[in-house]
């Protein structure tokens, strides 16, 4: 609570204030960046914003601690746990900090005054009062004018503080609006979101309406296919009766023709019968008329017995005739009852079939007429899905995010064939399906496939105007883009109204579509020629590997020419300088050894069955960064030589030595990060060549900390003897050196113009060279 430490503890204020709006502003845009982009992107965002979450919790609590701002300022309080931004939910219950100040008191502007100007006696100040004023007399002039300084204080001091006044009212109102607008803006936020997620409602709502309607379909499939099974069935009934039938007819000729042959043996028999009767008759009247032919009579009586058996044997078969014709009678009167039977069967059966004929006919046109409404209200949803891909796509092309992709234009061209093939079938398709209705199903799967294949393409058109030189050539390709995609919706729009257009309208698609390829074309040509990049990168990296050695060859050779030629302090310095120097350079040829490591495995792993050069050439951007690393690194070595060997012969400053180690350590981590690129994180490679990275920062500072030591050294041999020096003297070098000082300034920062002016150009050049 002293006042150096009031003083000290005084700028924390304005670090509360603009900590918490900070840490306001962090934790919306992450959200923000949350709702946008996947959450893999952002761990690192998380986790740094984690780190400084923790921090300024430490650094309210403790403000909090300190008596001496518990009247100046209210620090906010922050939650336990960071806000976690993988659920979007939590930004509706998230609270901005506060921070409140007191409202300031009016200052006494005699006390202002007393504060600001000192009164004691000045008399001891040397050479600056005249002799009265030494004597402790103060003359009038003196007093008047410093009244009038007074008076001049006040009056400066009452402006001053009208404006500071001023400047907080307007300040406060500043704040106050930009309150309100952050209001409205969580508000129009909140609201934003309610109808999100009254889109995803009805989204949901429309596709459990299309899942319903599939089932649908599905059910009324299903009953046809049950009615197709059930006639089919009585089909084959009918079939099965009518052979039945047939085969009965055929059976009753049979038994019919069995009972004719069945009489005819019988009638045979009687007349057999009769014969024997009447023969009999005559025998006995032969008996009586020649009873004296014995022998005859004999024979007679043997004819008889023959007769009389044969007649048994007759009336034997007679009566098992009778008794067959009567069971064929009977069985042929059972199968006349059946057949009645069957044909009455018959009757209703085809009753019936004309009945489920007419039924089956109304149904299959019912499902017929359903069918086509169904698929056409499927050819909508499907047109409706098609029309989505293609605003997706759109709204793809629109979203920042979308900078960062890259797609090669001989890639792109390989899209070409495949998307005018689409569009053919869809244009095919749509005719036949105006001729025929049936042919939905054909036109569904055309017009997905079309925007499928143009919204990819769009996409990939949008990540290849991201690689284009010529920014106006890329933005030209971006809009062509756009305007593919829209005639696209309009095309899809005639086709889901059947109009007559529609045909013309795939044919602006078509037109548009290779009005693109011919732009890609021309970016392809745009590119340069990249089949020597292989091979270029290759001799810079052996380039930089000579210049590296050629320098370290370099600084032994002048170790070695300093240790022979120098003595004492120059000896001392120019030693310390070349050591440092040579340790740098060890480090810097580790590195690149790690990097060359690494580079090997990135091209093993990525460029399958083709060679090295080829893998340069398909990722000639990674390639021209190598090289420019490689250039830049063999560029610092040389500067590092010539600035090392400047200061050993006593011609340069340690100052250049400085720059030139951190200009050179500056190359070696745009190597780093180049090579870093396209690694595998878990690369012991990798690994490695961070371990080298690290090294050569700290071969850096060692060969700045060594500098600035050999500077100071050489400045202590060197230091001014003052102590002879008179008051004039004295008073005059201190002018000099002030002057000396303000012109030191000016010209630093007349340099730091210079510096910056040259770091814009050379970053011009860099883009147009690439």
């Amino acid at each position: 609570m002293t006042v150096s430490g009031q003083c000290r503890l005084a700028p924390l204020i304005p670090c509360v204030l603009d900590a918490s709006q900070l840490y306001d502003y962090c934790v919306k845009i992450l959200f923000k960046l949350h709702n946008a982009l996947p959450a893999d992107t952002l761990a690192g965002h998380r986790d740094r914003f984690s780190k400084q979450f923790y921090e300024l919790k430490k650094f309210y609590n403790t403000v909090k601690q300190r008596q001496y701002f518990k009247h100046l300022i209210t620090t906010p309080a922050l939650p336990e746990n960071p806000p976690n931004f993988l659920i979007q939910s939590e930004l509706r219950t998230y609270v901005t900090p506060r921070v409140v100040l007191p409202p300031e008191e009016s200052l006494d502007g005699d006390m202002v005054v007393d504060s600001l100007i000192d009164t004691s006696d000045t008399s001891s100040l040397p050479g600056d009062q005249p002799d009265s004023t030494r004597n402790g007399s103060i003359s009038p002039d003196t007093t008047a004018e410093r009244e009038s300084l007074i008076d001049h204080l006040q009056q400066e001091c009452n402006r001053q503080r009208q404006e500071l006044h001023r400047l907080l009212i307007d300040h406060q109102r500043i704040v106050e609006e930009l309150q309100n607008r952050v209001t409205q803006l969580e508000s129009g936020l909140l609201a934003k979101c309610n109808e999100i997620e009254q889109e995803k409602q009805v989204n949901q709502d429309s596709l459990k309406q299309k899942a319903d309607m599939m089932v649908k379909v599905h059910e009324s499939e299903e009953k046809y296919k049950i009615l197709e099974e059930k006639f089919q069935k009585l089909k084959d009934v009918y079939a099965k009766l009518r052979e039945e039938h047939i085969g009965l007819i055929r059976k009753k000729a049979e038994v019919d023709k069995q009972i004719g042959v069945l009489k005819m043996s019988h009638e045979k028999s009687e007349r057999r019968t009769l014969e024997a009767e009447r023969r009999l008759d005559e025998l006995i009247q032969g008996q009586a008329i020649s009873e004296q032919e014995v022998r005859k009579a004999v024979d007679a009586q043997q004819d008889l017995d023959d007769v009389k058996e044969q007649l048994n044997v007759t009336k034997a078969e007679n009566l098992a005739l009778i008794a067959k014709i009567d069971f064929i009678t009977s069985k042929k009167t059972s199968l006349e009852g059946d057949l009645h039977d069957l044909l009455a069967q018959k009757e209703e059966l085809d009753l019936k079939i004309e009945k489920l004929e007419v039924e089956a006919e109304q149904c299959r046109n019912e499902m017929n007429l359903h069918a086509d409404t169904m698929l056409y209200e499927l050819l909508l949803n499907c047109i409706a899905e098609a029309e989505d891909i293609i605003q997706y796509s759109l709204s793809a092309i629109d979203n920042p995010a979308m900078s960062d992709l890259t797609c090669t234009p001989q890639y792109l061209e390989r899209l070409e064939e495949s998307i005018l093939k689409s569009l053919d079938a869809l244009d095919a398709t749509y005719t036949g399906y105006v001729c025929d209705t049936t042919k939905g199903k054909m036109l569904m799967k055309s017009a997905i496939h079309v925007a499928y294949v143009l919204g990819l393409y769009l996409i990939h058109a949008k990540s290849t105007s991201n690689t284009s030189i010529d920014i106006a050539l890329g933005d030209k390709l971006t809009d062509e883009c756009k305007q593919l995609g829209l005639l696209s919706l309009t095309m899809f729009n005639y086709i889901k109204e059947k109009s007559p257009m529609t045909v013309g309208q795939i044919n602006d698609v078509k037109q548009q579509f290779k009005k693109i390829c011919e732009l890609a074309a021309t970016l392809s040509n745009a590119q340069g020629n990249v089949e020597v990049i292989g091979s270029l990168v290759e001799t810079e990296l052996l380039s930089m590997d000579k210049a590296i050695e050629e320098a370290a060859n370099r600084i032994q050779d002048m170790l070695a020419k300093s240790r022979a030629a120098d003595s004492g302090l120059k000896l001392e310095v120019n030693g310390k300088i070349l050591d440092s120097c040579t340790e740098l350079m060890k480090c810097i040829r580790q590195l690149v050894k790690k990097s060359r490591l690494l580079q090997a495995e990135i091209v093993d792993q990525g460029k399958g069955t083709a060679s090295a050069t080829e893998f340069y050439k398909r990722n000639h951007q990674w390639s021209e960064g190598l090289i420019s690393a490689a250039k830049a690194v063999a560029l610092g070595a040389n500067f590092l030589l010539e600035a090392a060997d400047k200061v050993v012969a006593g011609k340069g400053k340690f100052e250049q030595l400085v720059v030139a180690s951190q200009g050179i350590a500056a190359s070696t981590a745009q190597l780093v990060v180049a090579s870093r690129v396209k690694a595998n994180r878990n690369s012991s490679n990798l690994t490695a060549l961070s371990e080298a990275s690290r090294d050569v920062t700290q071969a850096t500072g060692s060969v700045v900390a060594t500098a600035k030591n050999c500077s100071q050294l050489v400045e202590e041999n060197d230091d001014l003897d003052i102590s002879g020096l008179s008051l004039h003297q004295a008073k005059r070098l201190e002018m000099e050196a002030q002057v000396r000082v303000l012109e030191l300034e000016q010209a630093l920062e007349t340099e730091r113009l210079r510096l910056a002016a040259l770091r814009r150009y050379h970053y011009q050049l860099e883009g147009e060279k690439e």
